[in-house]
């Protein structure tokens, strides 16, 4: 089983894939770096990015992390957003998506559920040897705690929905009503 593993953010999106057959292997992580894209075209980056990682390593699932941020509601509002996009590209590739909250992440991966980023960082490249670049950014050493997560779970995993994937609509008829 192949799961791309993903960590939203606002600014940085972070990656990670990790296949397992009879043991665990790194594939590739990364960081989706909006840059000084902002608002829609920022989330199109993301979404755009996101394709082309599953169509170049054909996951069978993605892991989502389910944030909550109780601080800042305009900062909850863009990770929503960058989750969007997320679960868009999972649908339209029809890939299942699971999510699971940091606690469950760290608890997972380090076996205490309030882990600093430091012990994660570790534990993952215990876990998936010397295959993972040391000078990976946090956010994709994060998306691999995310895709180890659900490996450890998957023998009970837990869809947010079924998802199927989306039927294609000709984008000039796609709002009833509208003229081309």
């Amino acid at each position: 089983m192949r799961v791309l593993g993903v960590d939203p953010g606002n600014a940085v999106t972070g990656f990670g894939i990790v296949d397992r057959g009879g043991e665990l292997h790194y594939v590739t992580a990364g960081a989706i770096r909006g840059g000084t894209l902002r608002g829609p075209a920022r989330l199109a980056a993301i979404y755009d990015s996101l394709i082309e990682v599953i169509d170049a390593h054909a996951p069978d699932a993605i892991s989502l992390e389910r944030s909550f941020v109780a601080v800042n509601i305009q900062s909850a509002f863009k990770l929503g957003e960058a989750r969007a996009m997320v679960m868009l590209a999972a649908a339209h590739r029809g890939l299942e998506l699971f999510e699971y909250t940091p606690t469950d992440v760290k608890l997972s991966i380090a076996g205490y559920g309030r882990a600093d980023k430091r012990q994660v960082k570790e534990m993952v490249h215990r876990t998936l040897g010397a295959s993972v670049p040391h000078d990976l950014a946090e956010d994709a050493t994060d998306a691999l705690a995310i895709s180890l997560c659900h490996l450890f779970r998957a023998k009970m995993p837990r869809p947010s929905t079924a998802r199927k994937p989306f039927p294609r609509v000709s984008r000039p008829n796609a709002i009833a009503g509208a003229k081309p």
